[in-house]
């Protein structure tokens, strides 16, 4: 059965280089002799391999590694040093910041009048109040 890999490497500059192969070793020989001059890692060498995971699906594979190479910096972090908690809460972080930023697109207005956008109604401690969603 053939298997497949999504490496990590750290580059000299301090970068990260996240690829899949079905040959490691000989990609990693290819990144440090710099066989392709046009390629991110060839004037970023030498390059160190902090990260493998392998695959017995070239598809899942392909899809480890786009999701990894999406991912922010301090993620990709988190896993090298397998820090699955870190992990799990910068993920989390993640989606919060997409959730607050489609909140923040949608405008509301408070029940008692037109000033509000926010859940507390003018500062005011412990009031509550309904919001409606204005039509844009």
């Amino acid at each position: 059965m053939r298997e497949y890999y999504v490496y990590i490497l750290l580059c000299a500059d301090g970068s990260y280089y996240t690829g899949v192969t079905s040959d490691y070793e000989a990609r990693l020989d290819s990144h440090q002799r710099g066989d392709y001059p046009k390629a991110y890692t060839c004037r970023r060498r030498p390059v160190k391999l902090v990260y493998l995971a392998d695959f017995s699906d070239i598809y899942d594979a392909i899809a480890w590694e786009k999701r990894v190479k999406r991912w922010s910096r301090g993620k990709k972090e988190a896993l090298i040093l397998g820090e699955w908690e870190r992990l799990h809460i910068l993920s989390f972080n993640d989606r919060r910041r997409v959730i607050e930023s489609i909140m923040m697109s949608v405008r509301y207005k408070c029940c008692c009048c037109t000033l509000c956008r926010f859940a507390s109604c003018h500062g005011e401690p412990g009031r509550t109040m309904t919001r409606k969603q204005v039509e844009p």
